[in-house]
């Protein structure tokens, strides 16, 4: 018996997505993320200073840096998500004035040579 291989089950949802829904929504939560991985990393520091376990603040810390990461990689996918959304409007403001402008009609008249006296 052959197993079909499936999409996952966010993967429509999220195609289908606008690019500005997908921008808002990386950019926000990248942005909690790295604000929530710094908070936990000074909480790292905090147990390192008061002499916790090596394992307790180090896990802590690893897992801090994580989150940071996590965010700041998100984050930069907003940035893509933005400048293509950015250039979809330019190349739709490019072709709307280039429709707009008349375009020159090339005319070819005879020109008579000046009759001489």
């Amino acid at each position: 018996m052959e197993i079909k291989k499936q999409k996952p089950p966010g993967k429509r949802l999220i195609k289908n997505m606008p690019l500005r829904v997908k921008w808002f929504l990386s950019a926000t939560v990248g942005m909690m993320l790295v604000g929530y991985g710094l908070s936990v990393l000074s909480e790292a520091g905090h147990l390192k200073h008061t002499n916790a376990p090596f394992l307790r603040w180090f896990l802590l810390g690893t897992y801090s840096l994580i989150m940071v990461n996590s965010g700041l990689a998100l984050f930069g996918q907003a940035i893509i998500f933005r400048m293509r959304i950015e250039n979809r409007k330019l190349i739709k403001n490019i072709l709307k004035d280039r429709d707009r402008k008349p375009k020159k009609v090339l005319t070819i008249t005879k020109i008579e040579p000046p009759k001489a006296e």
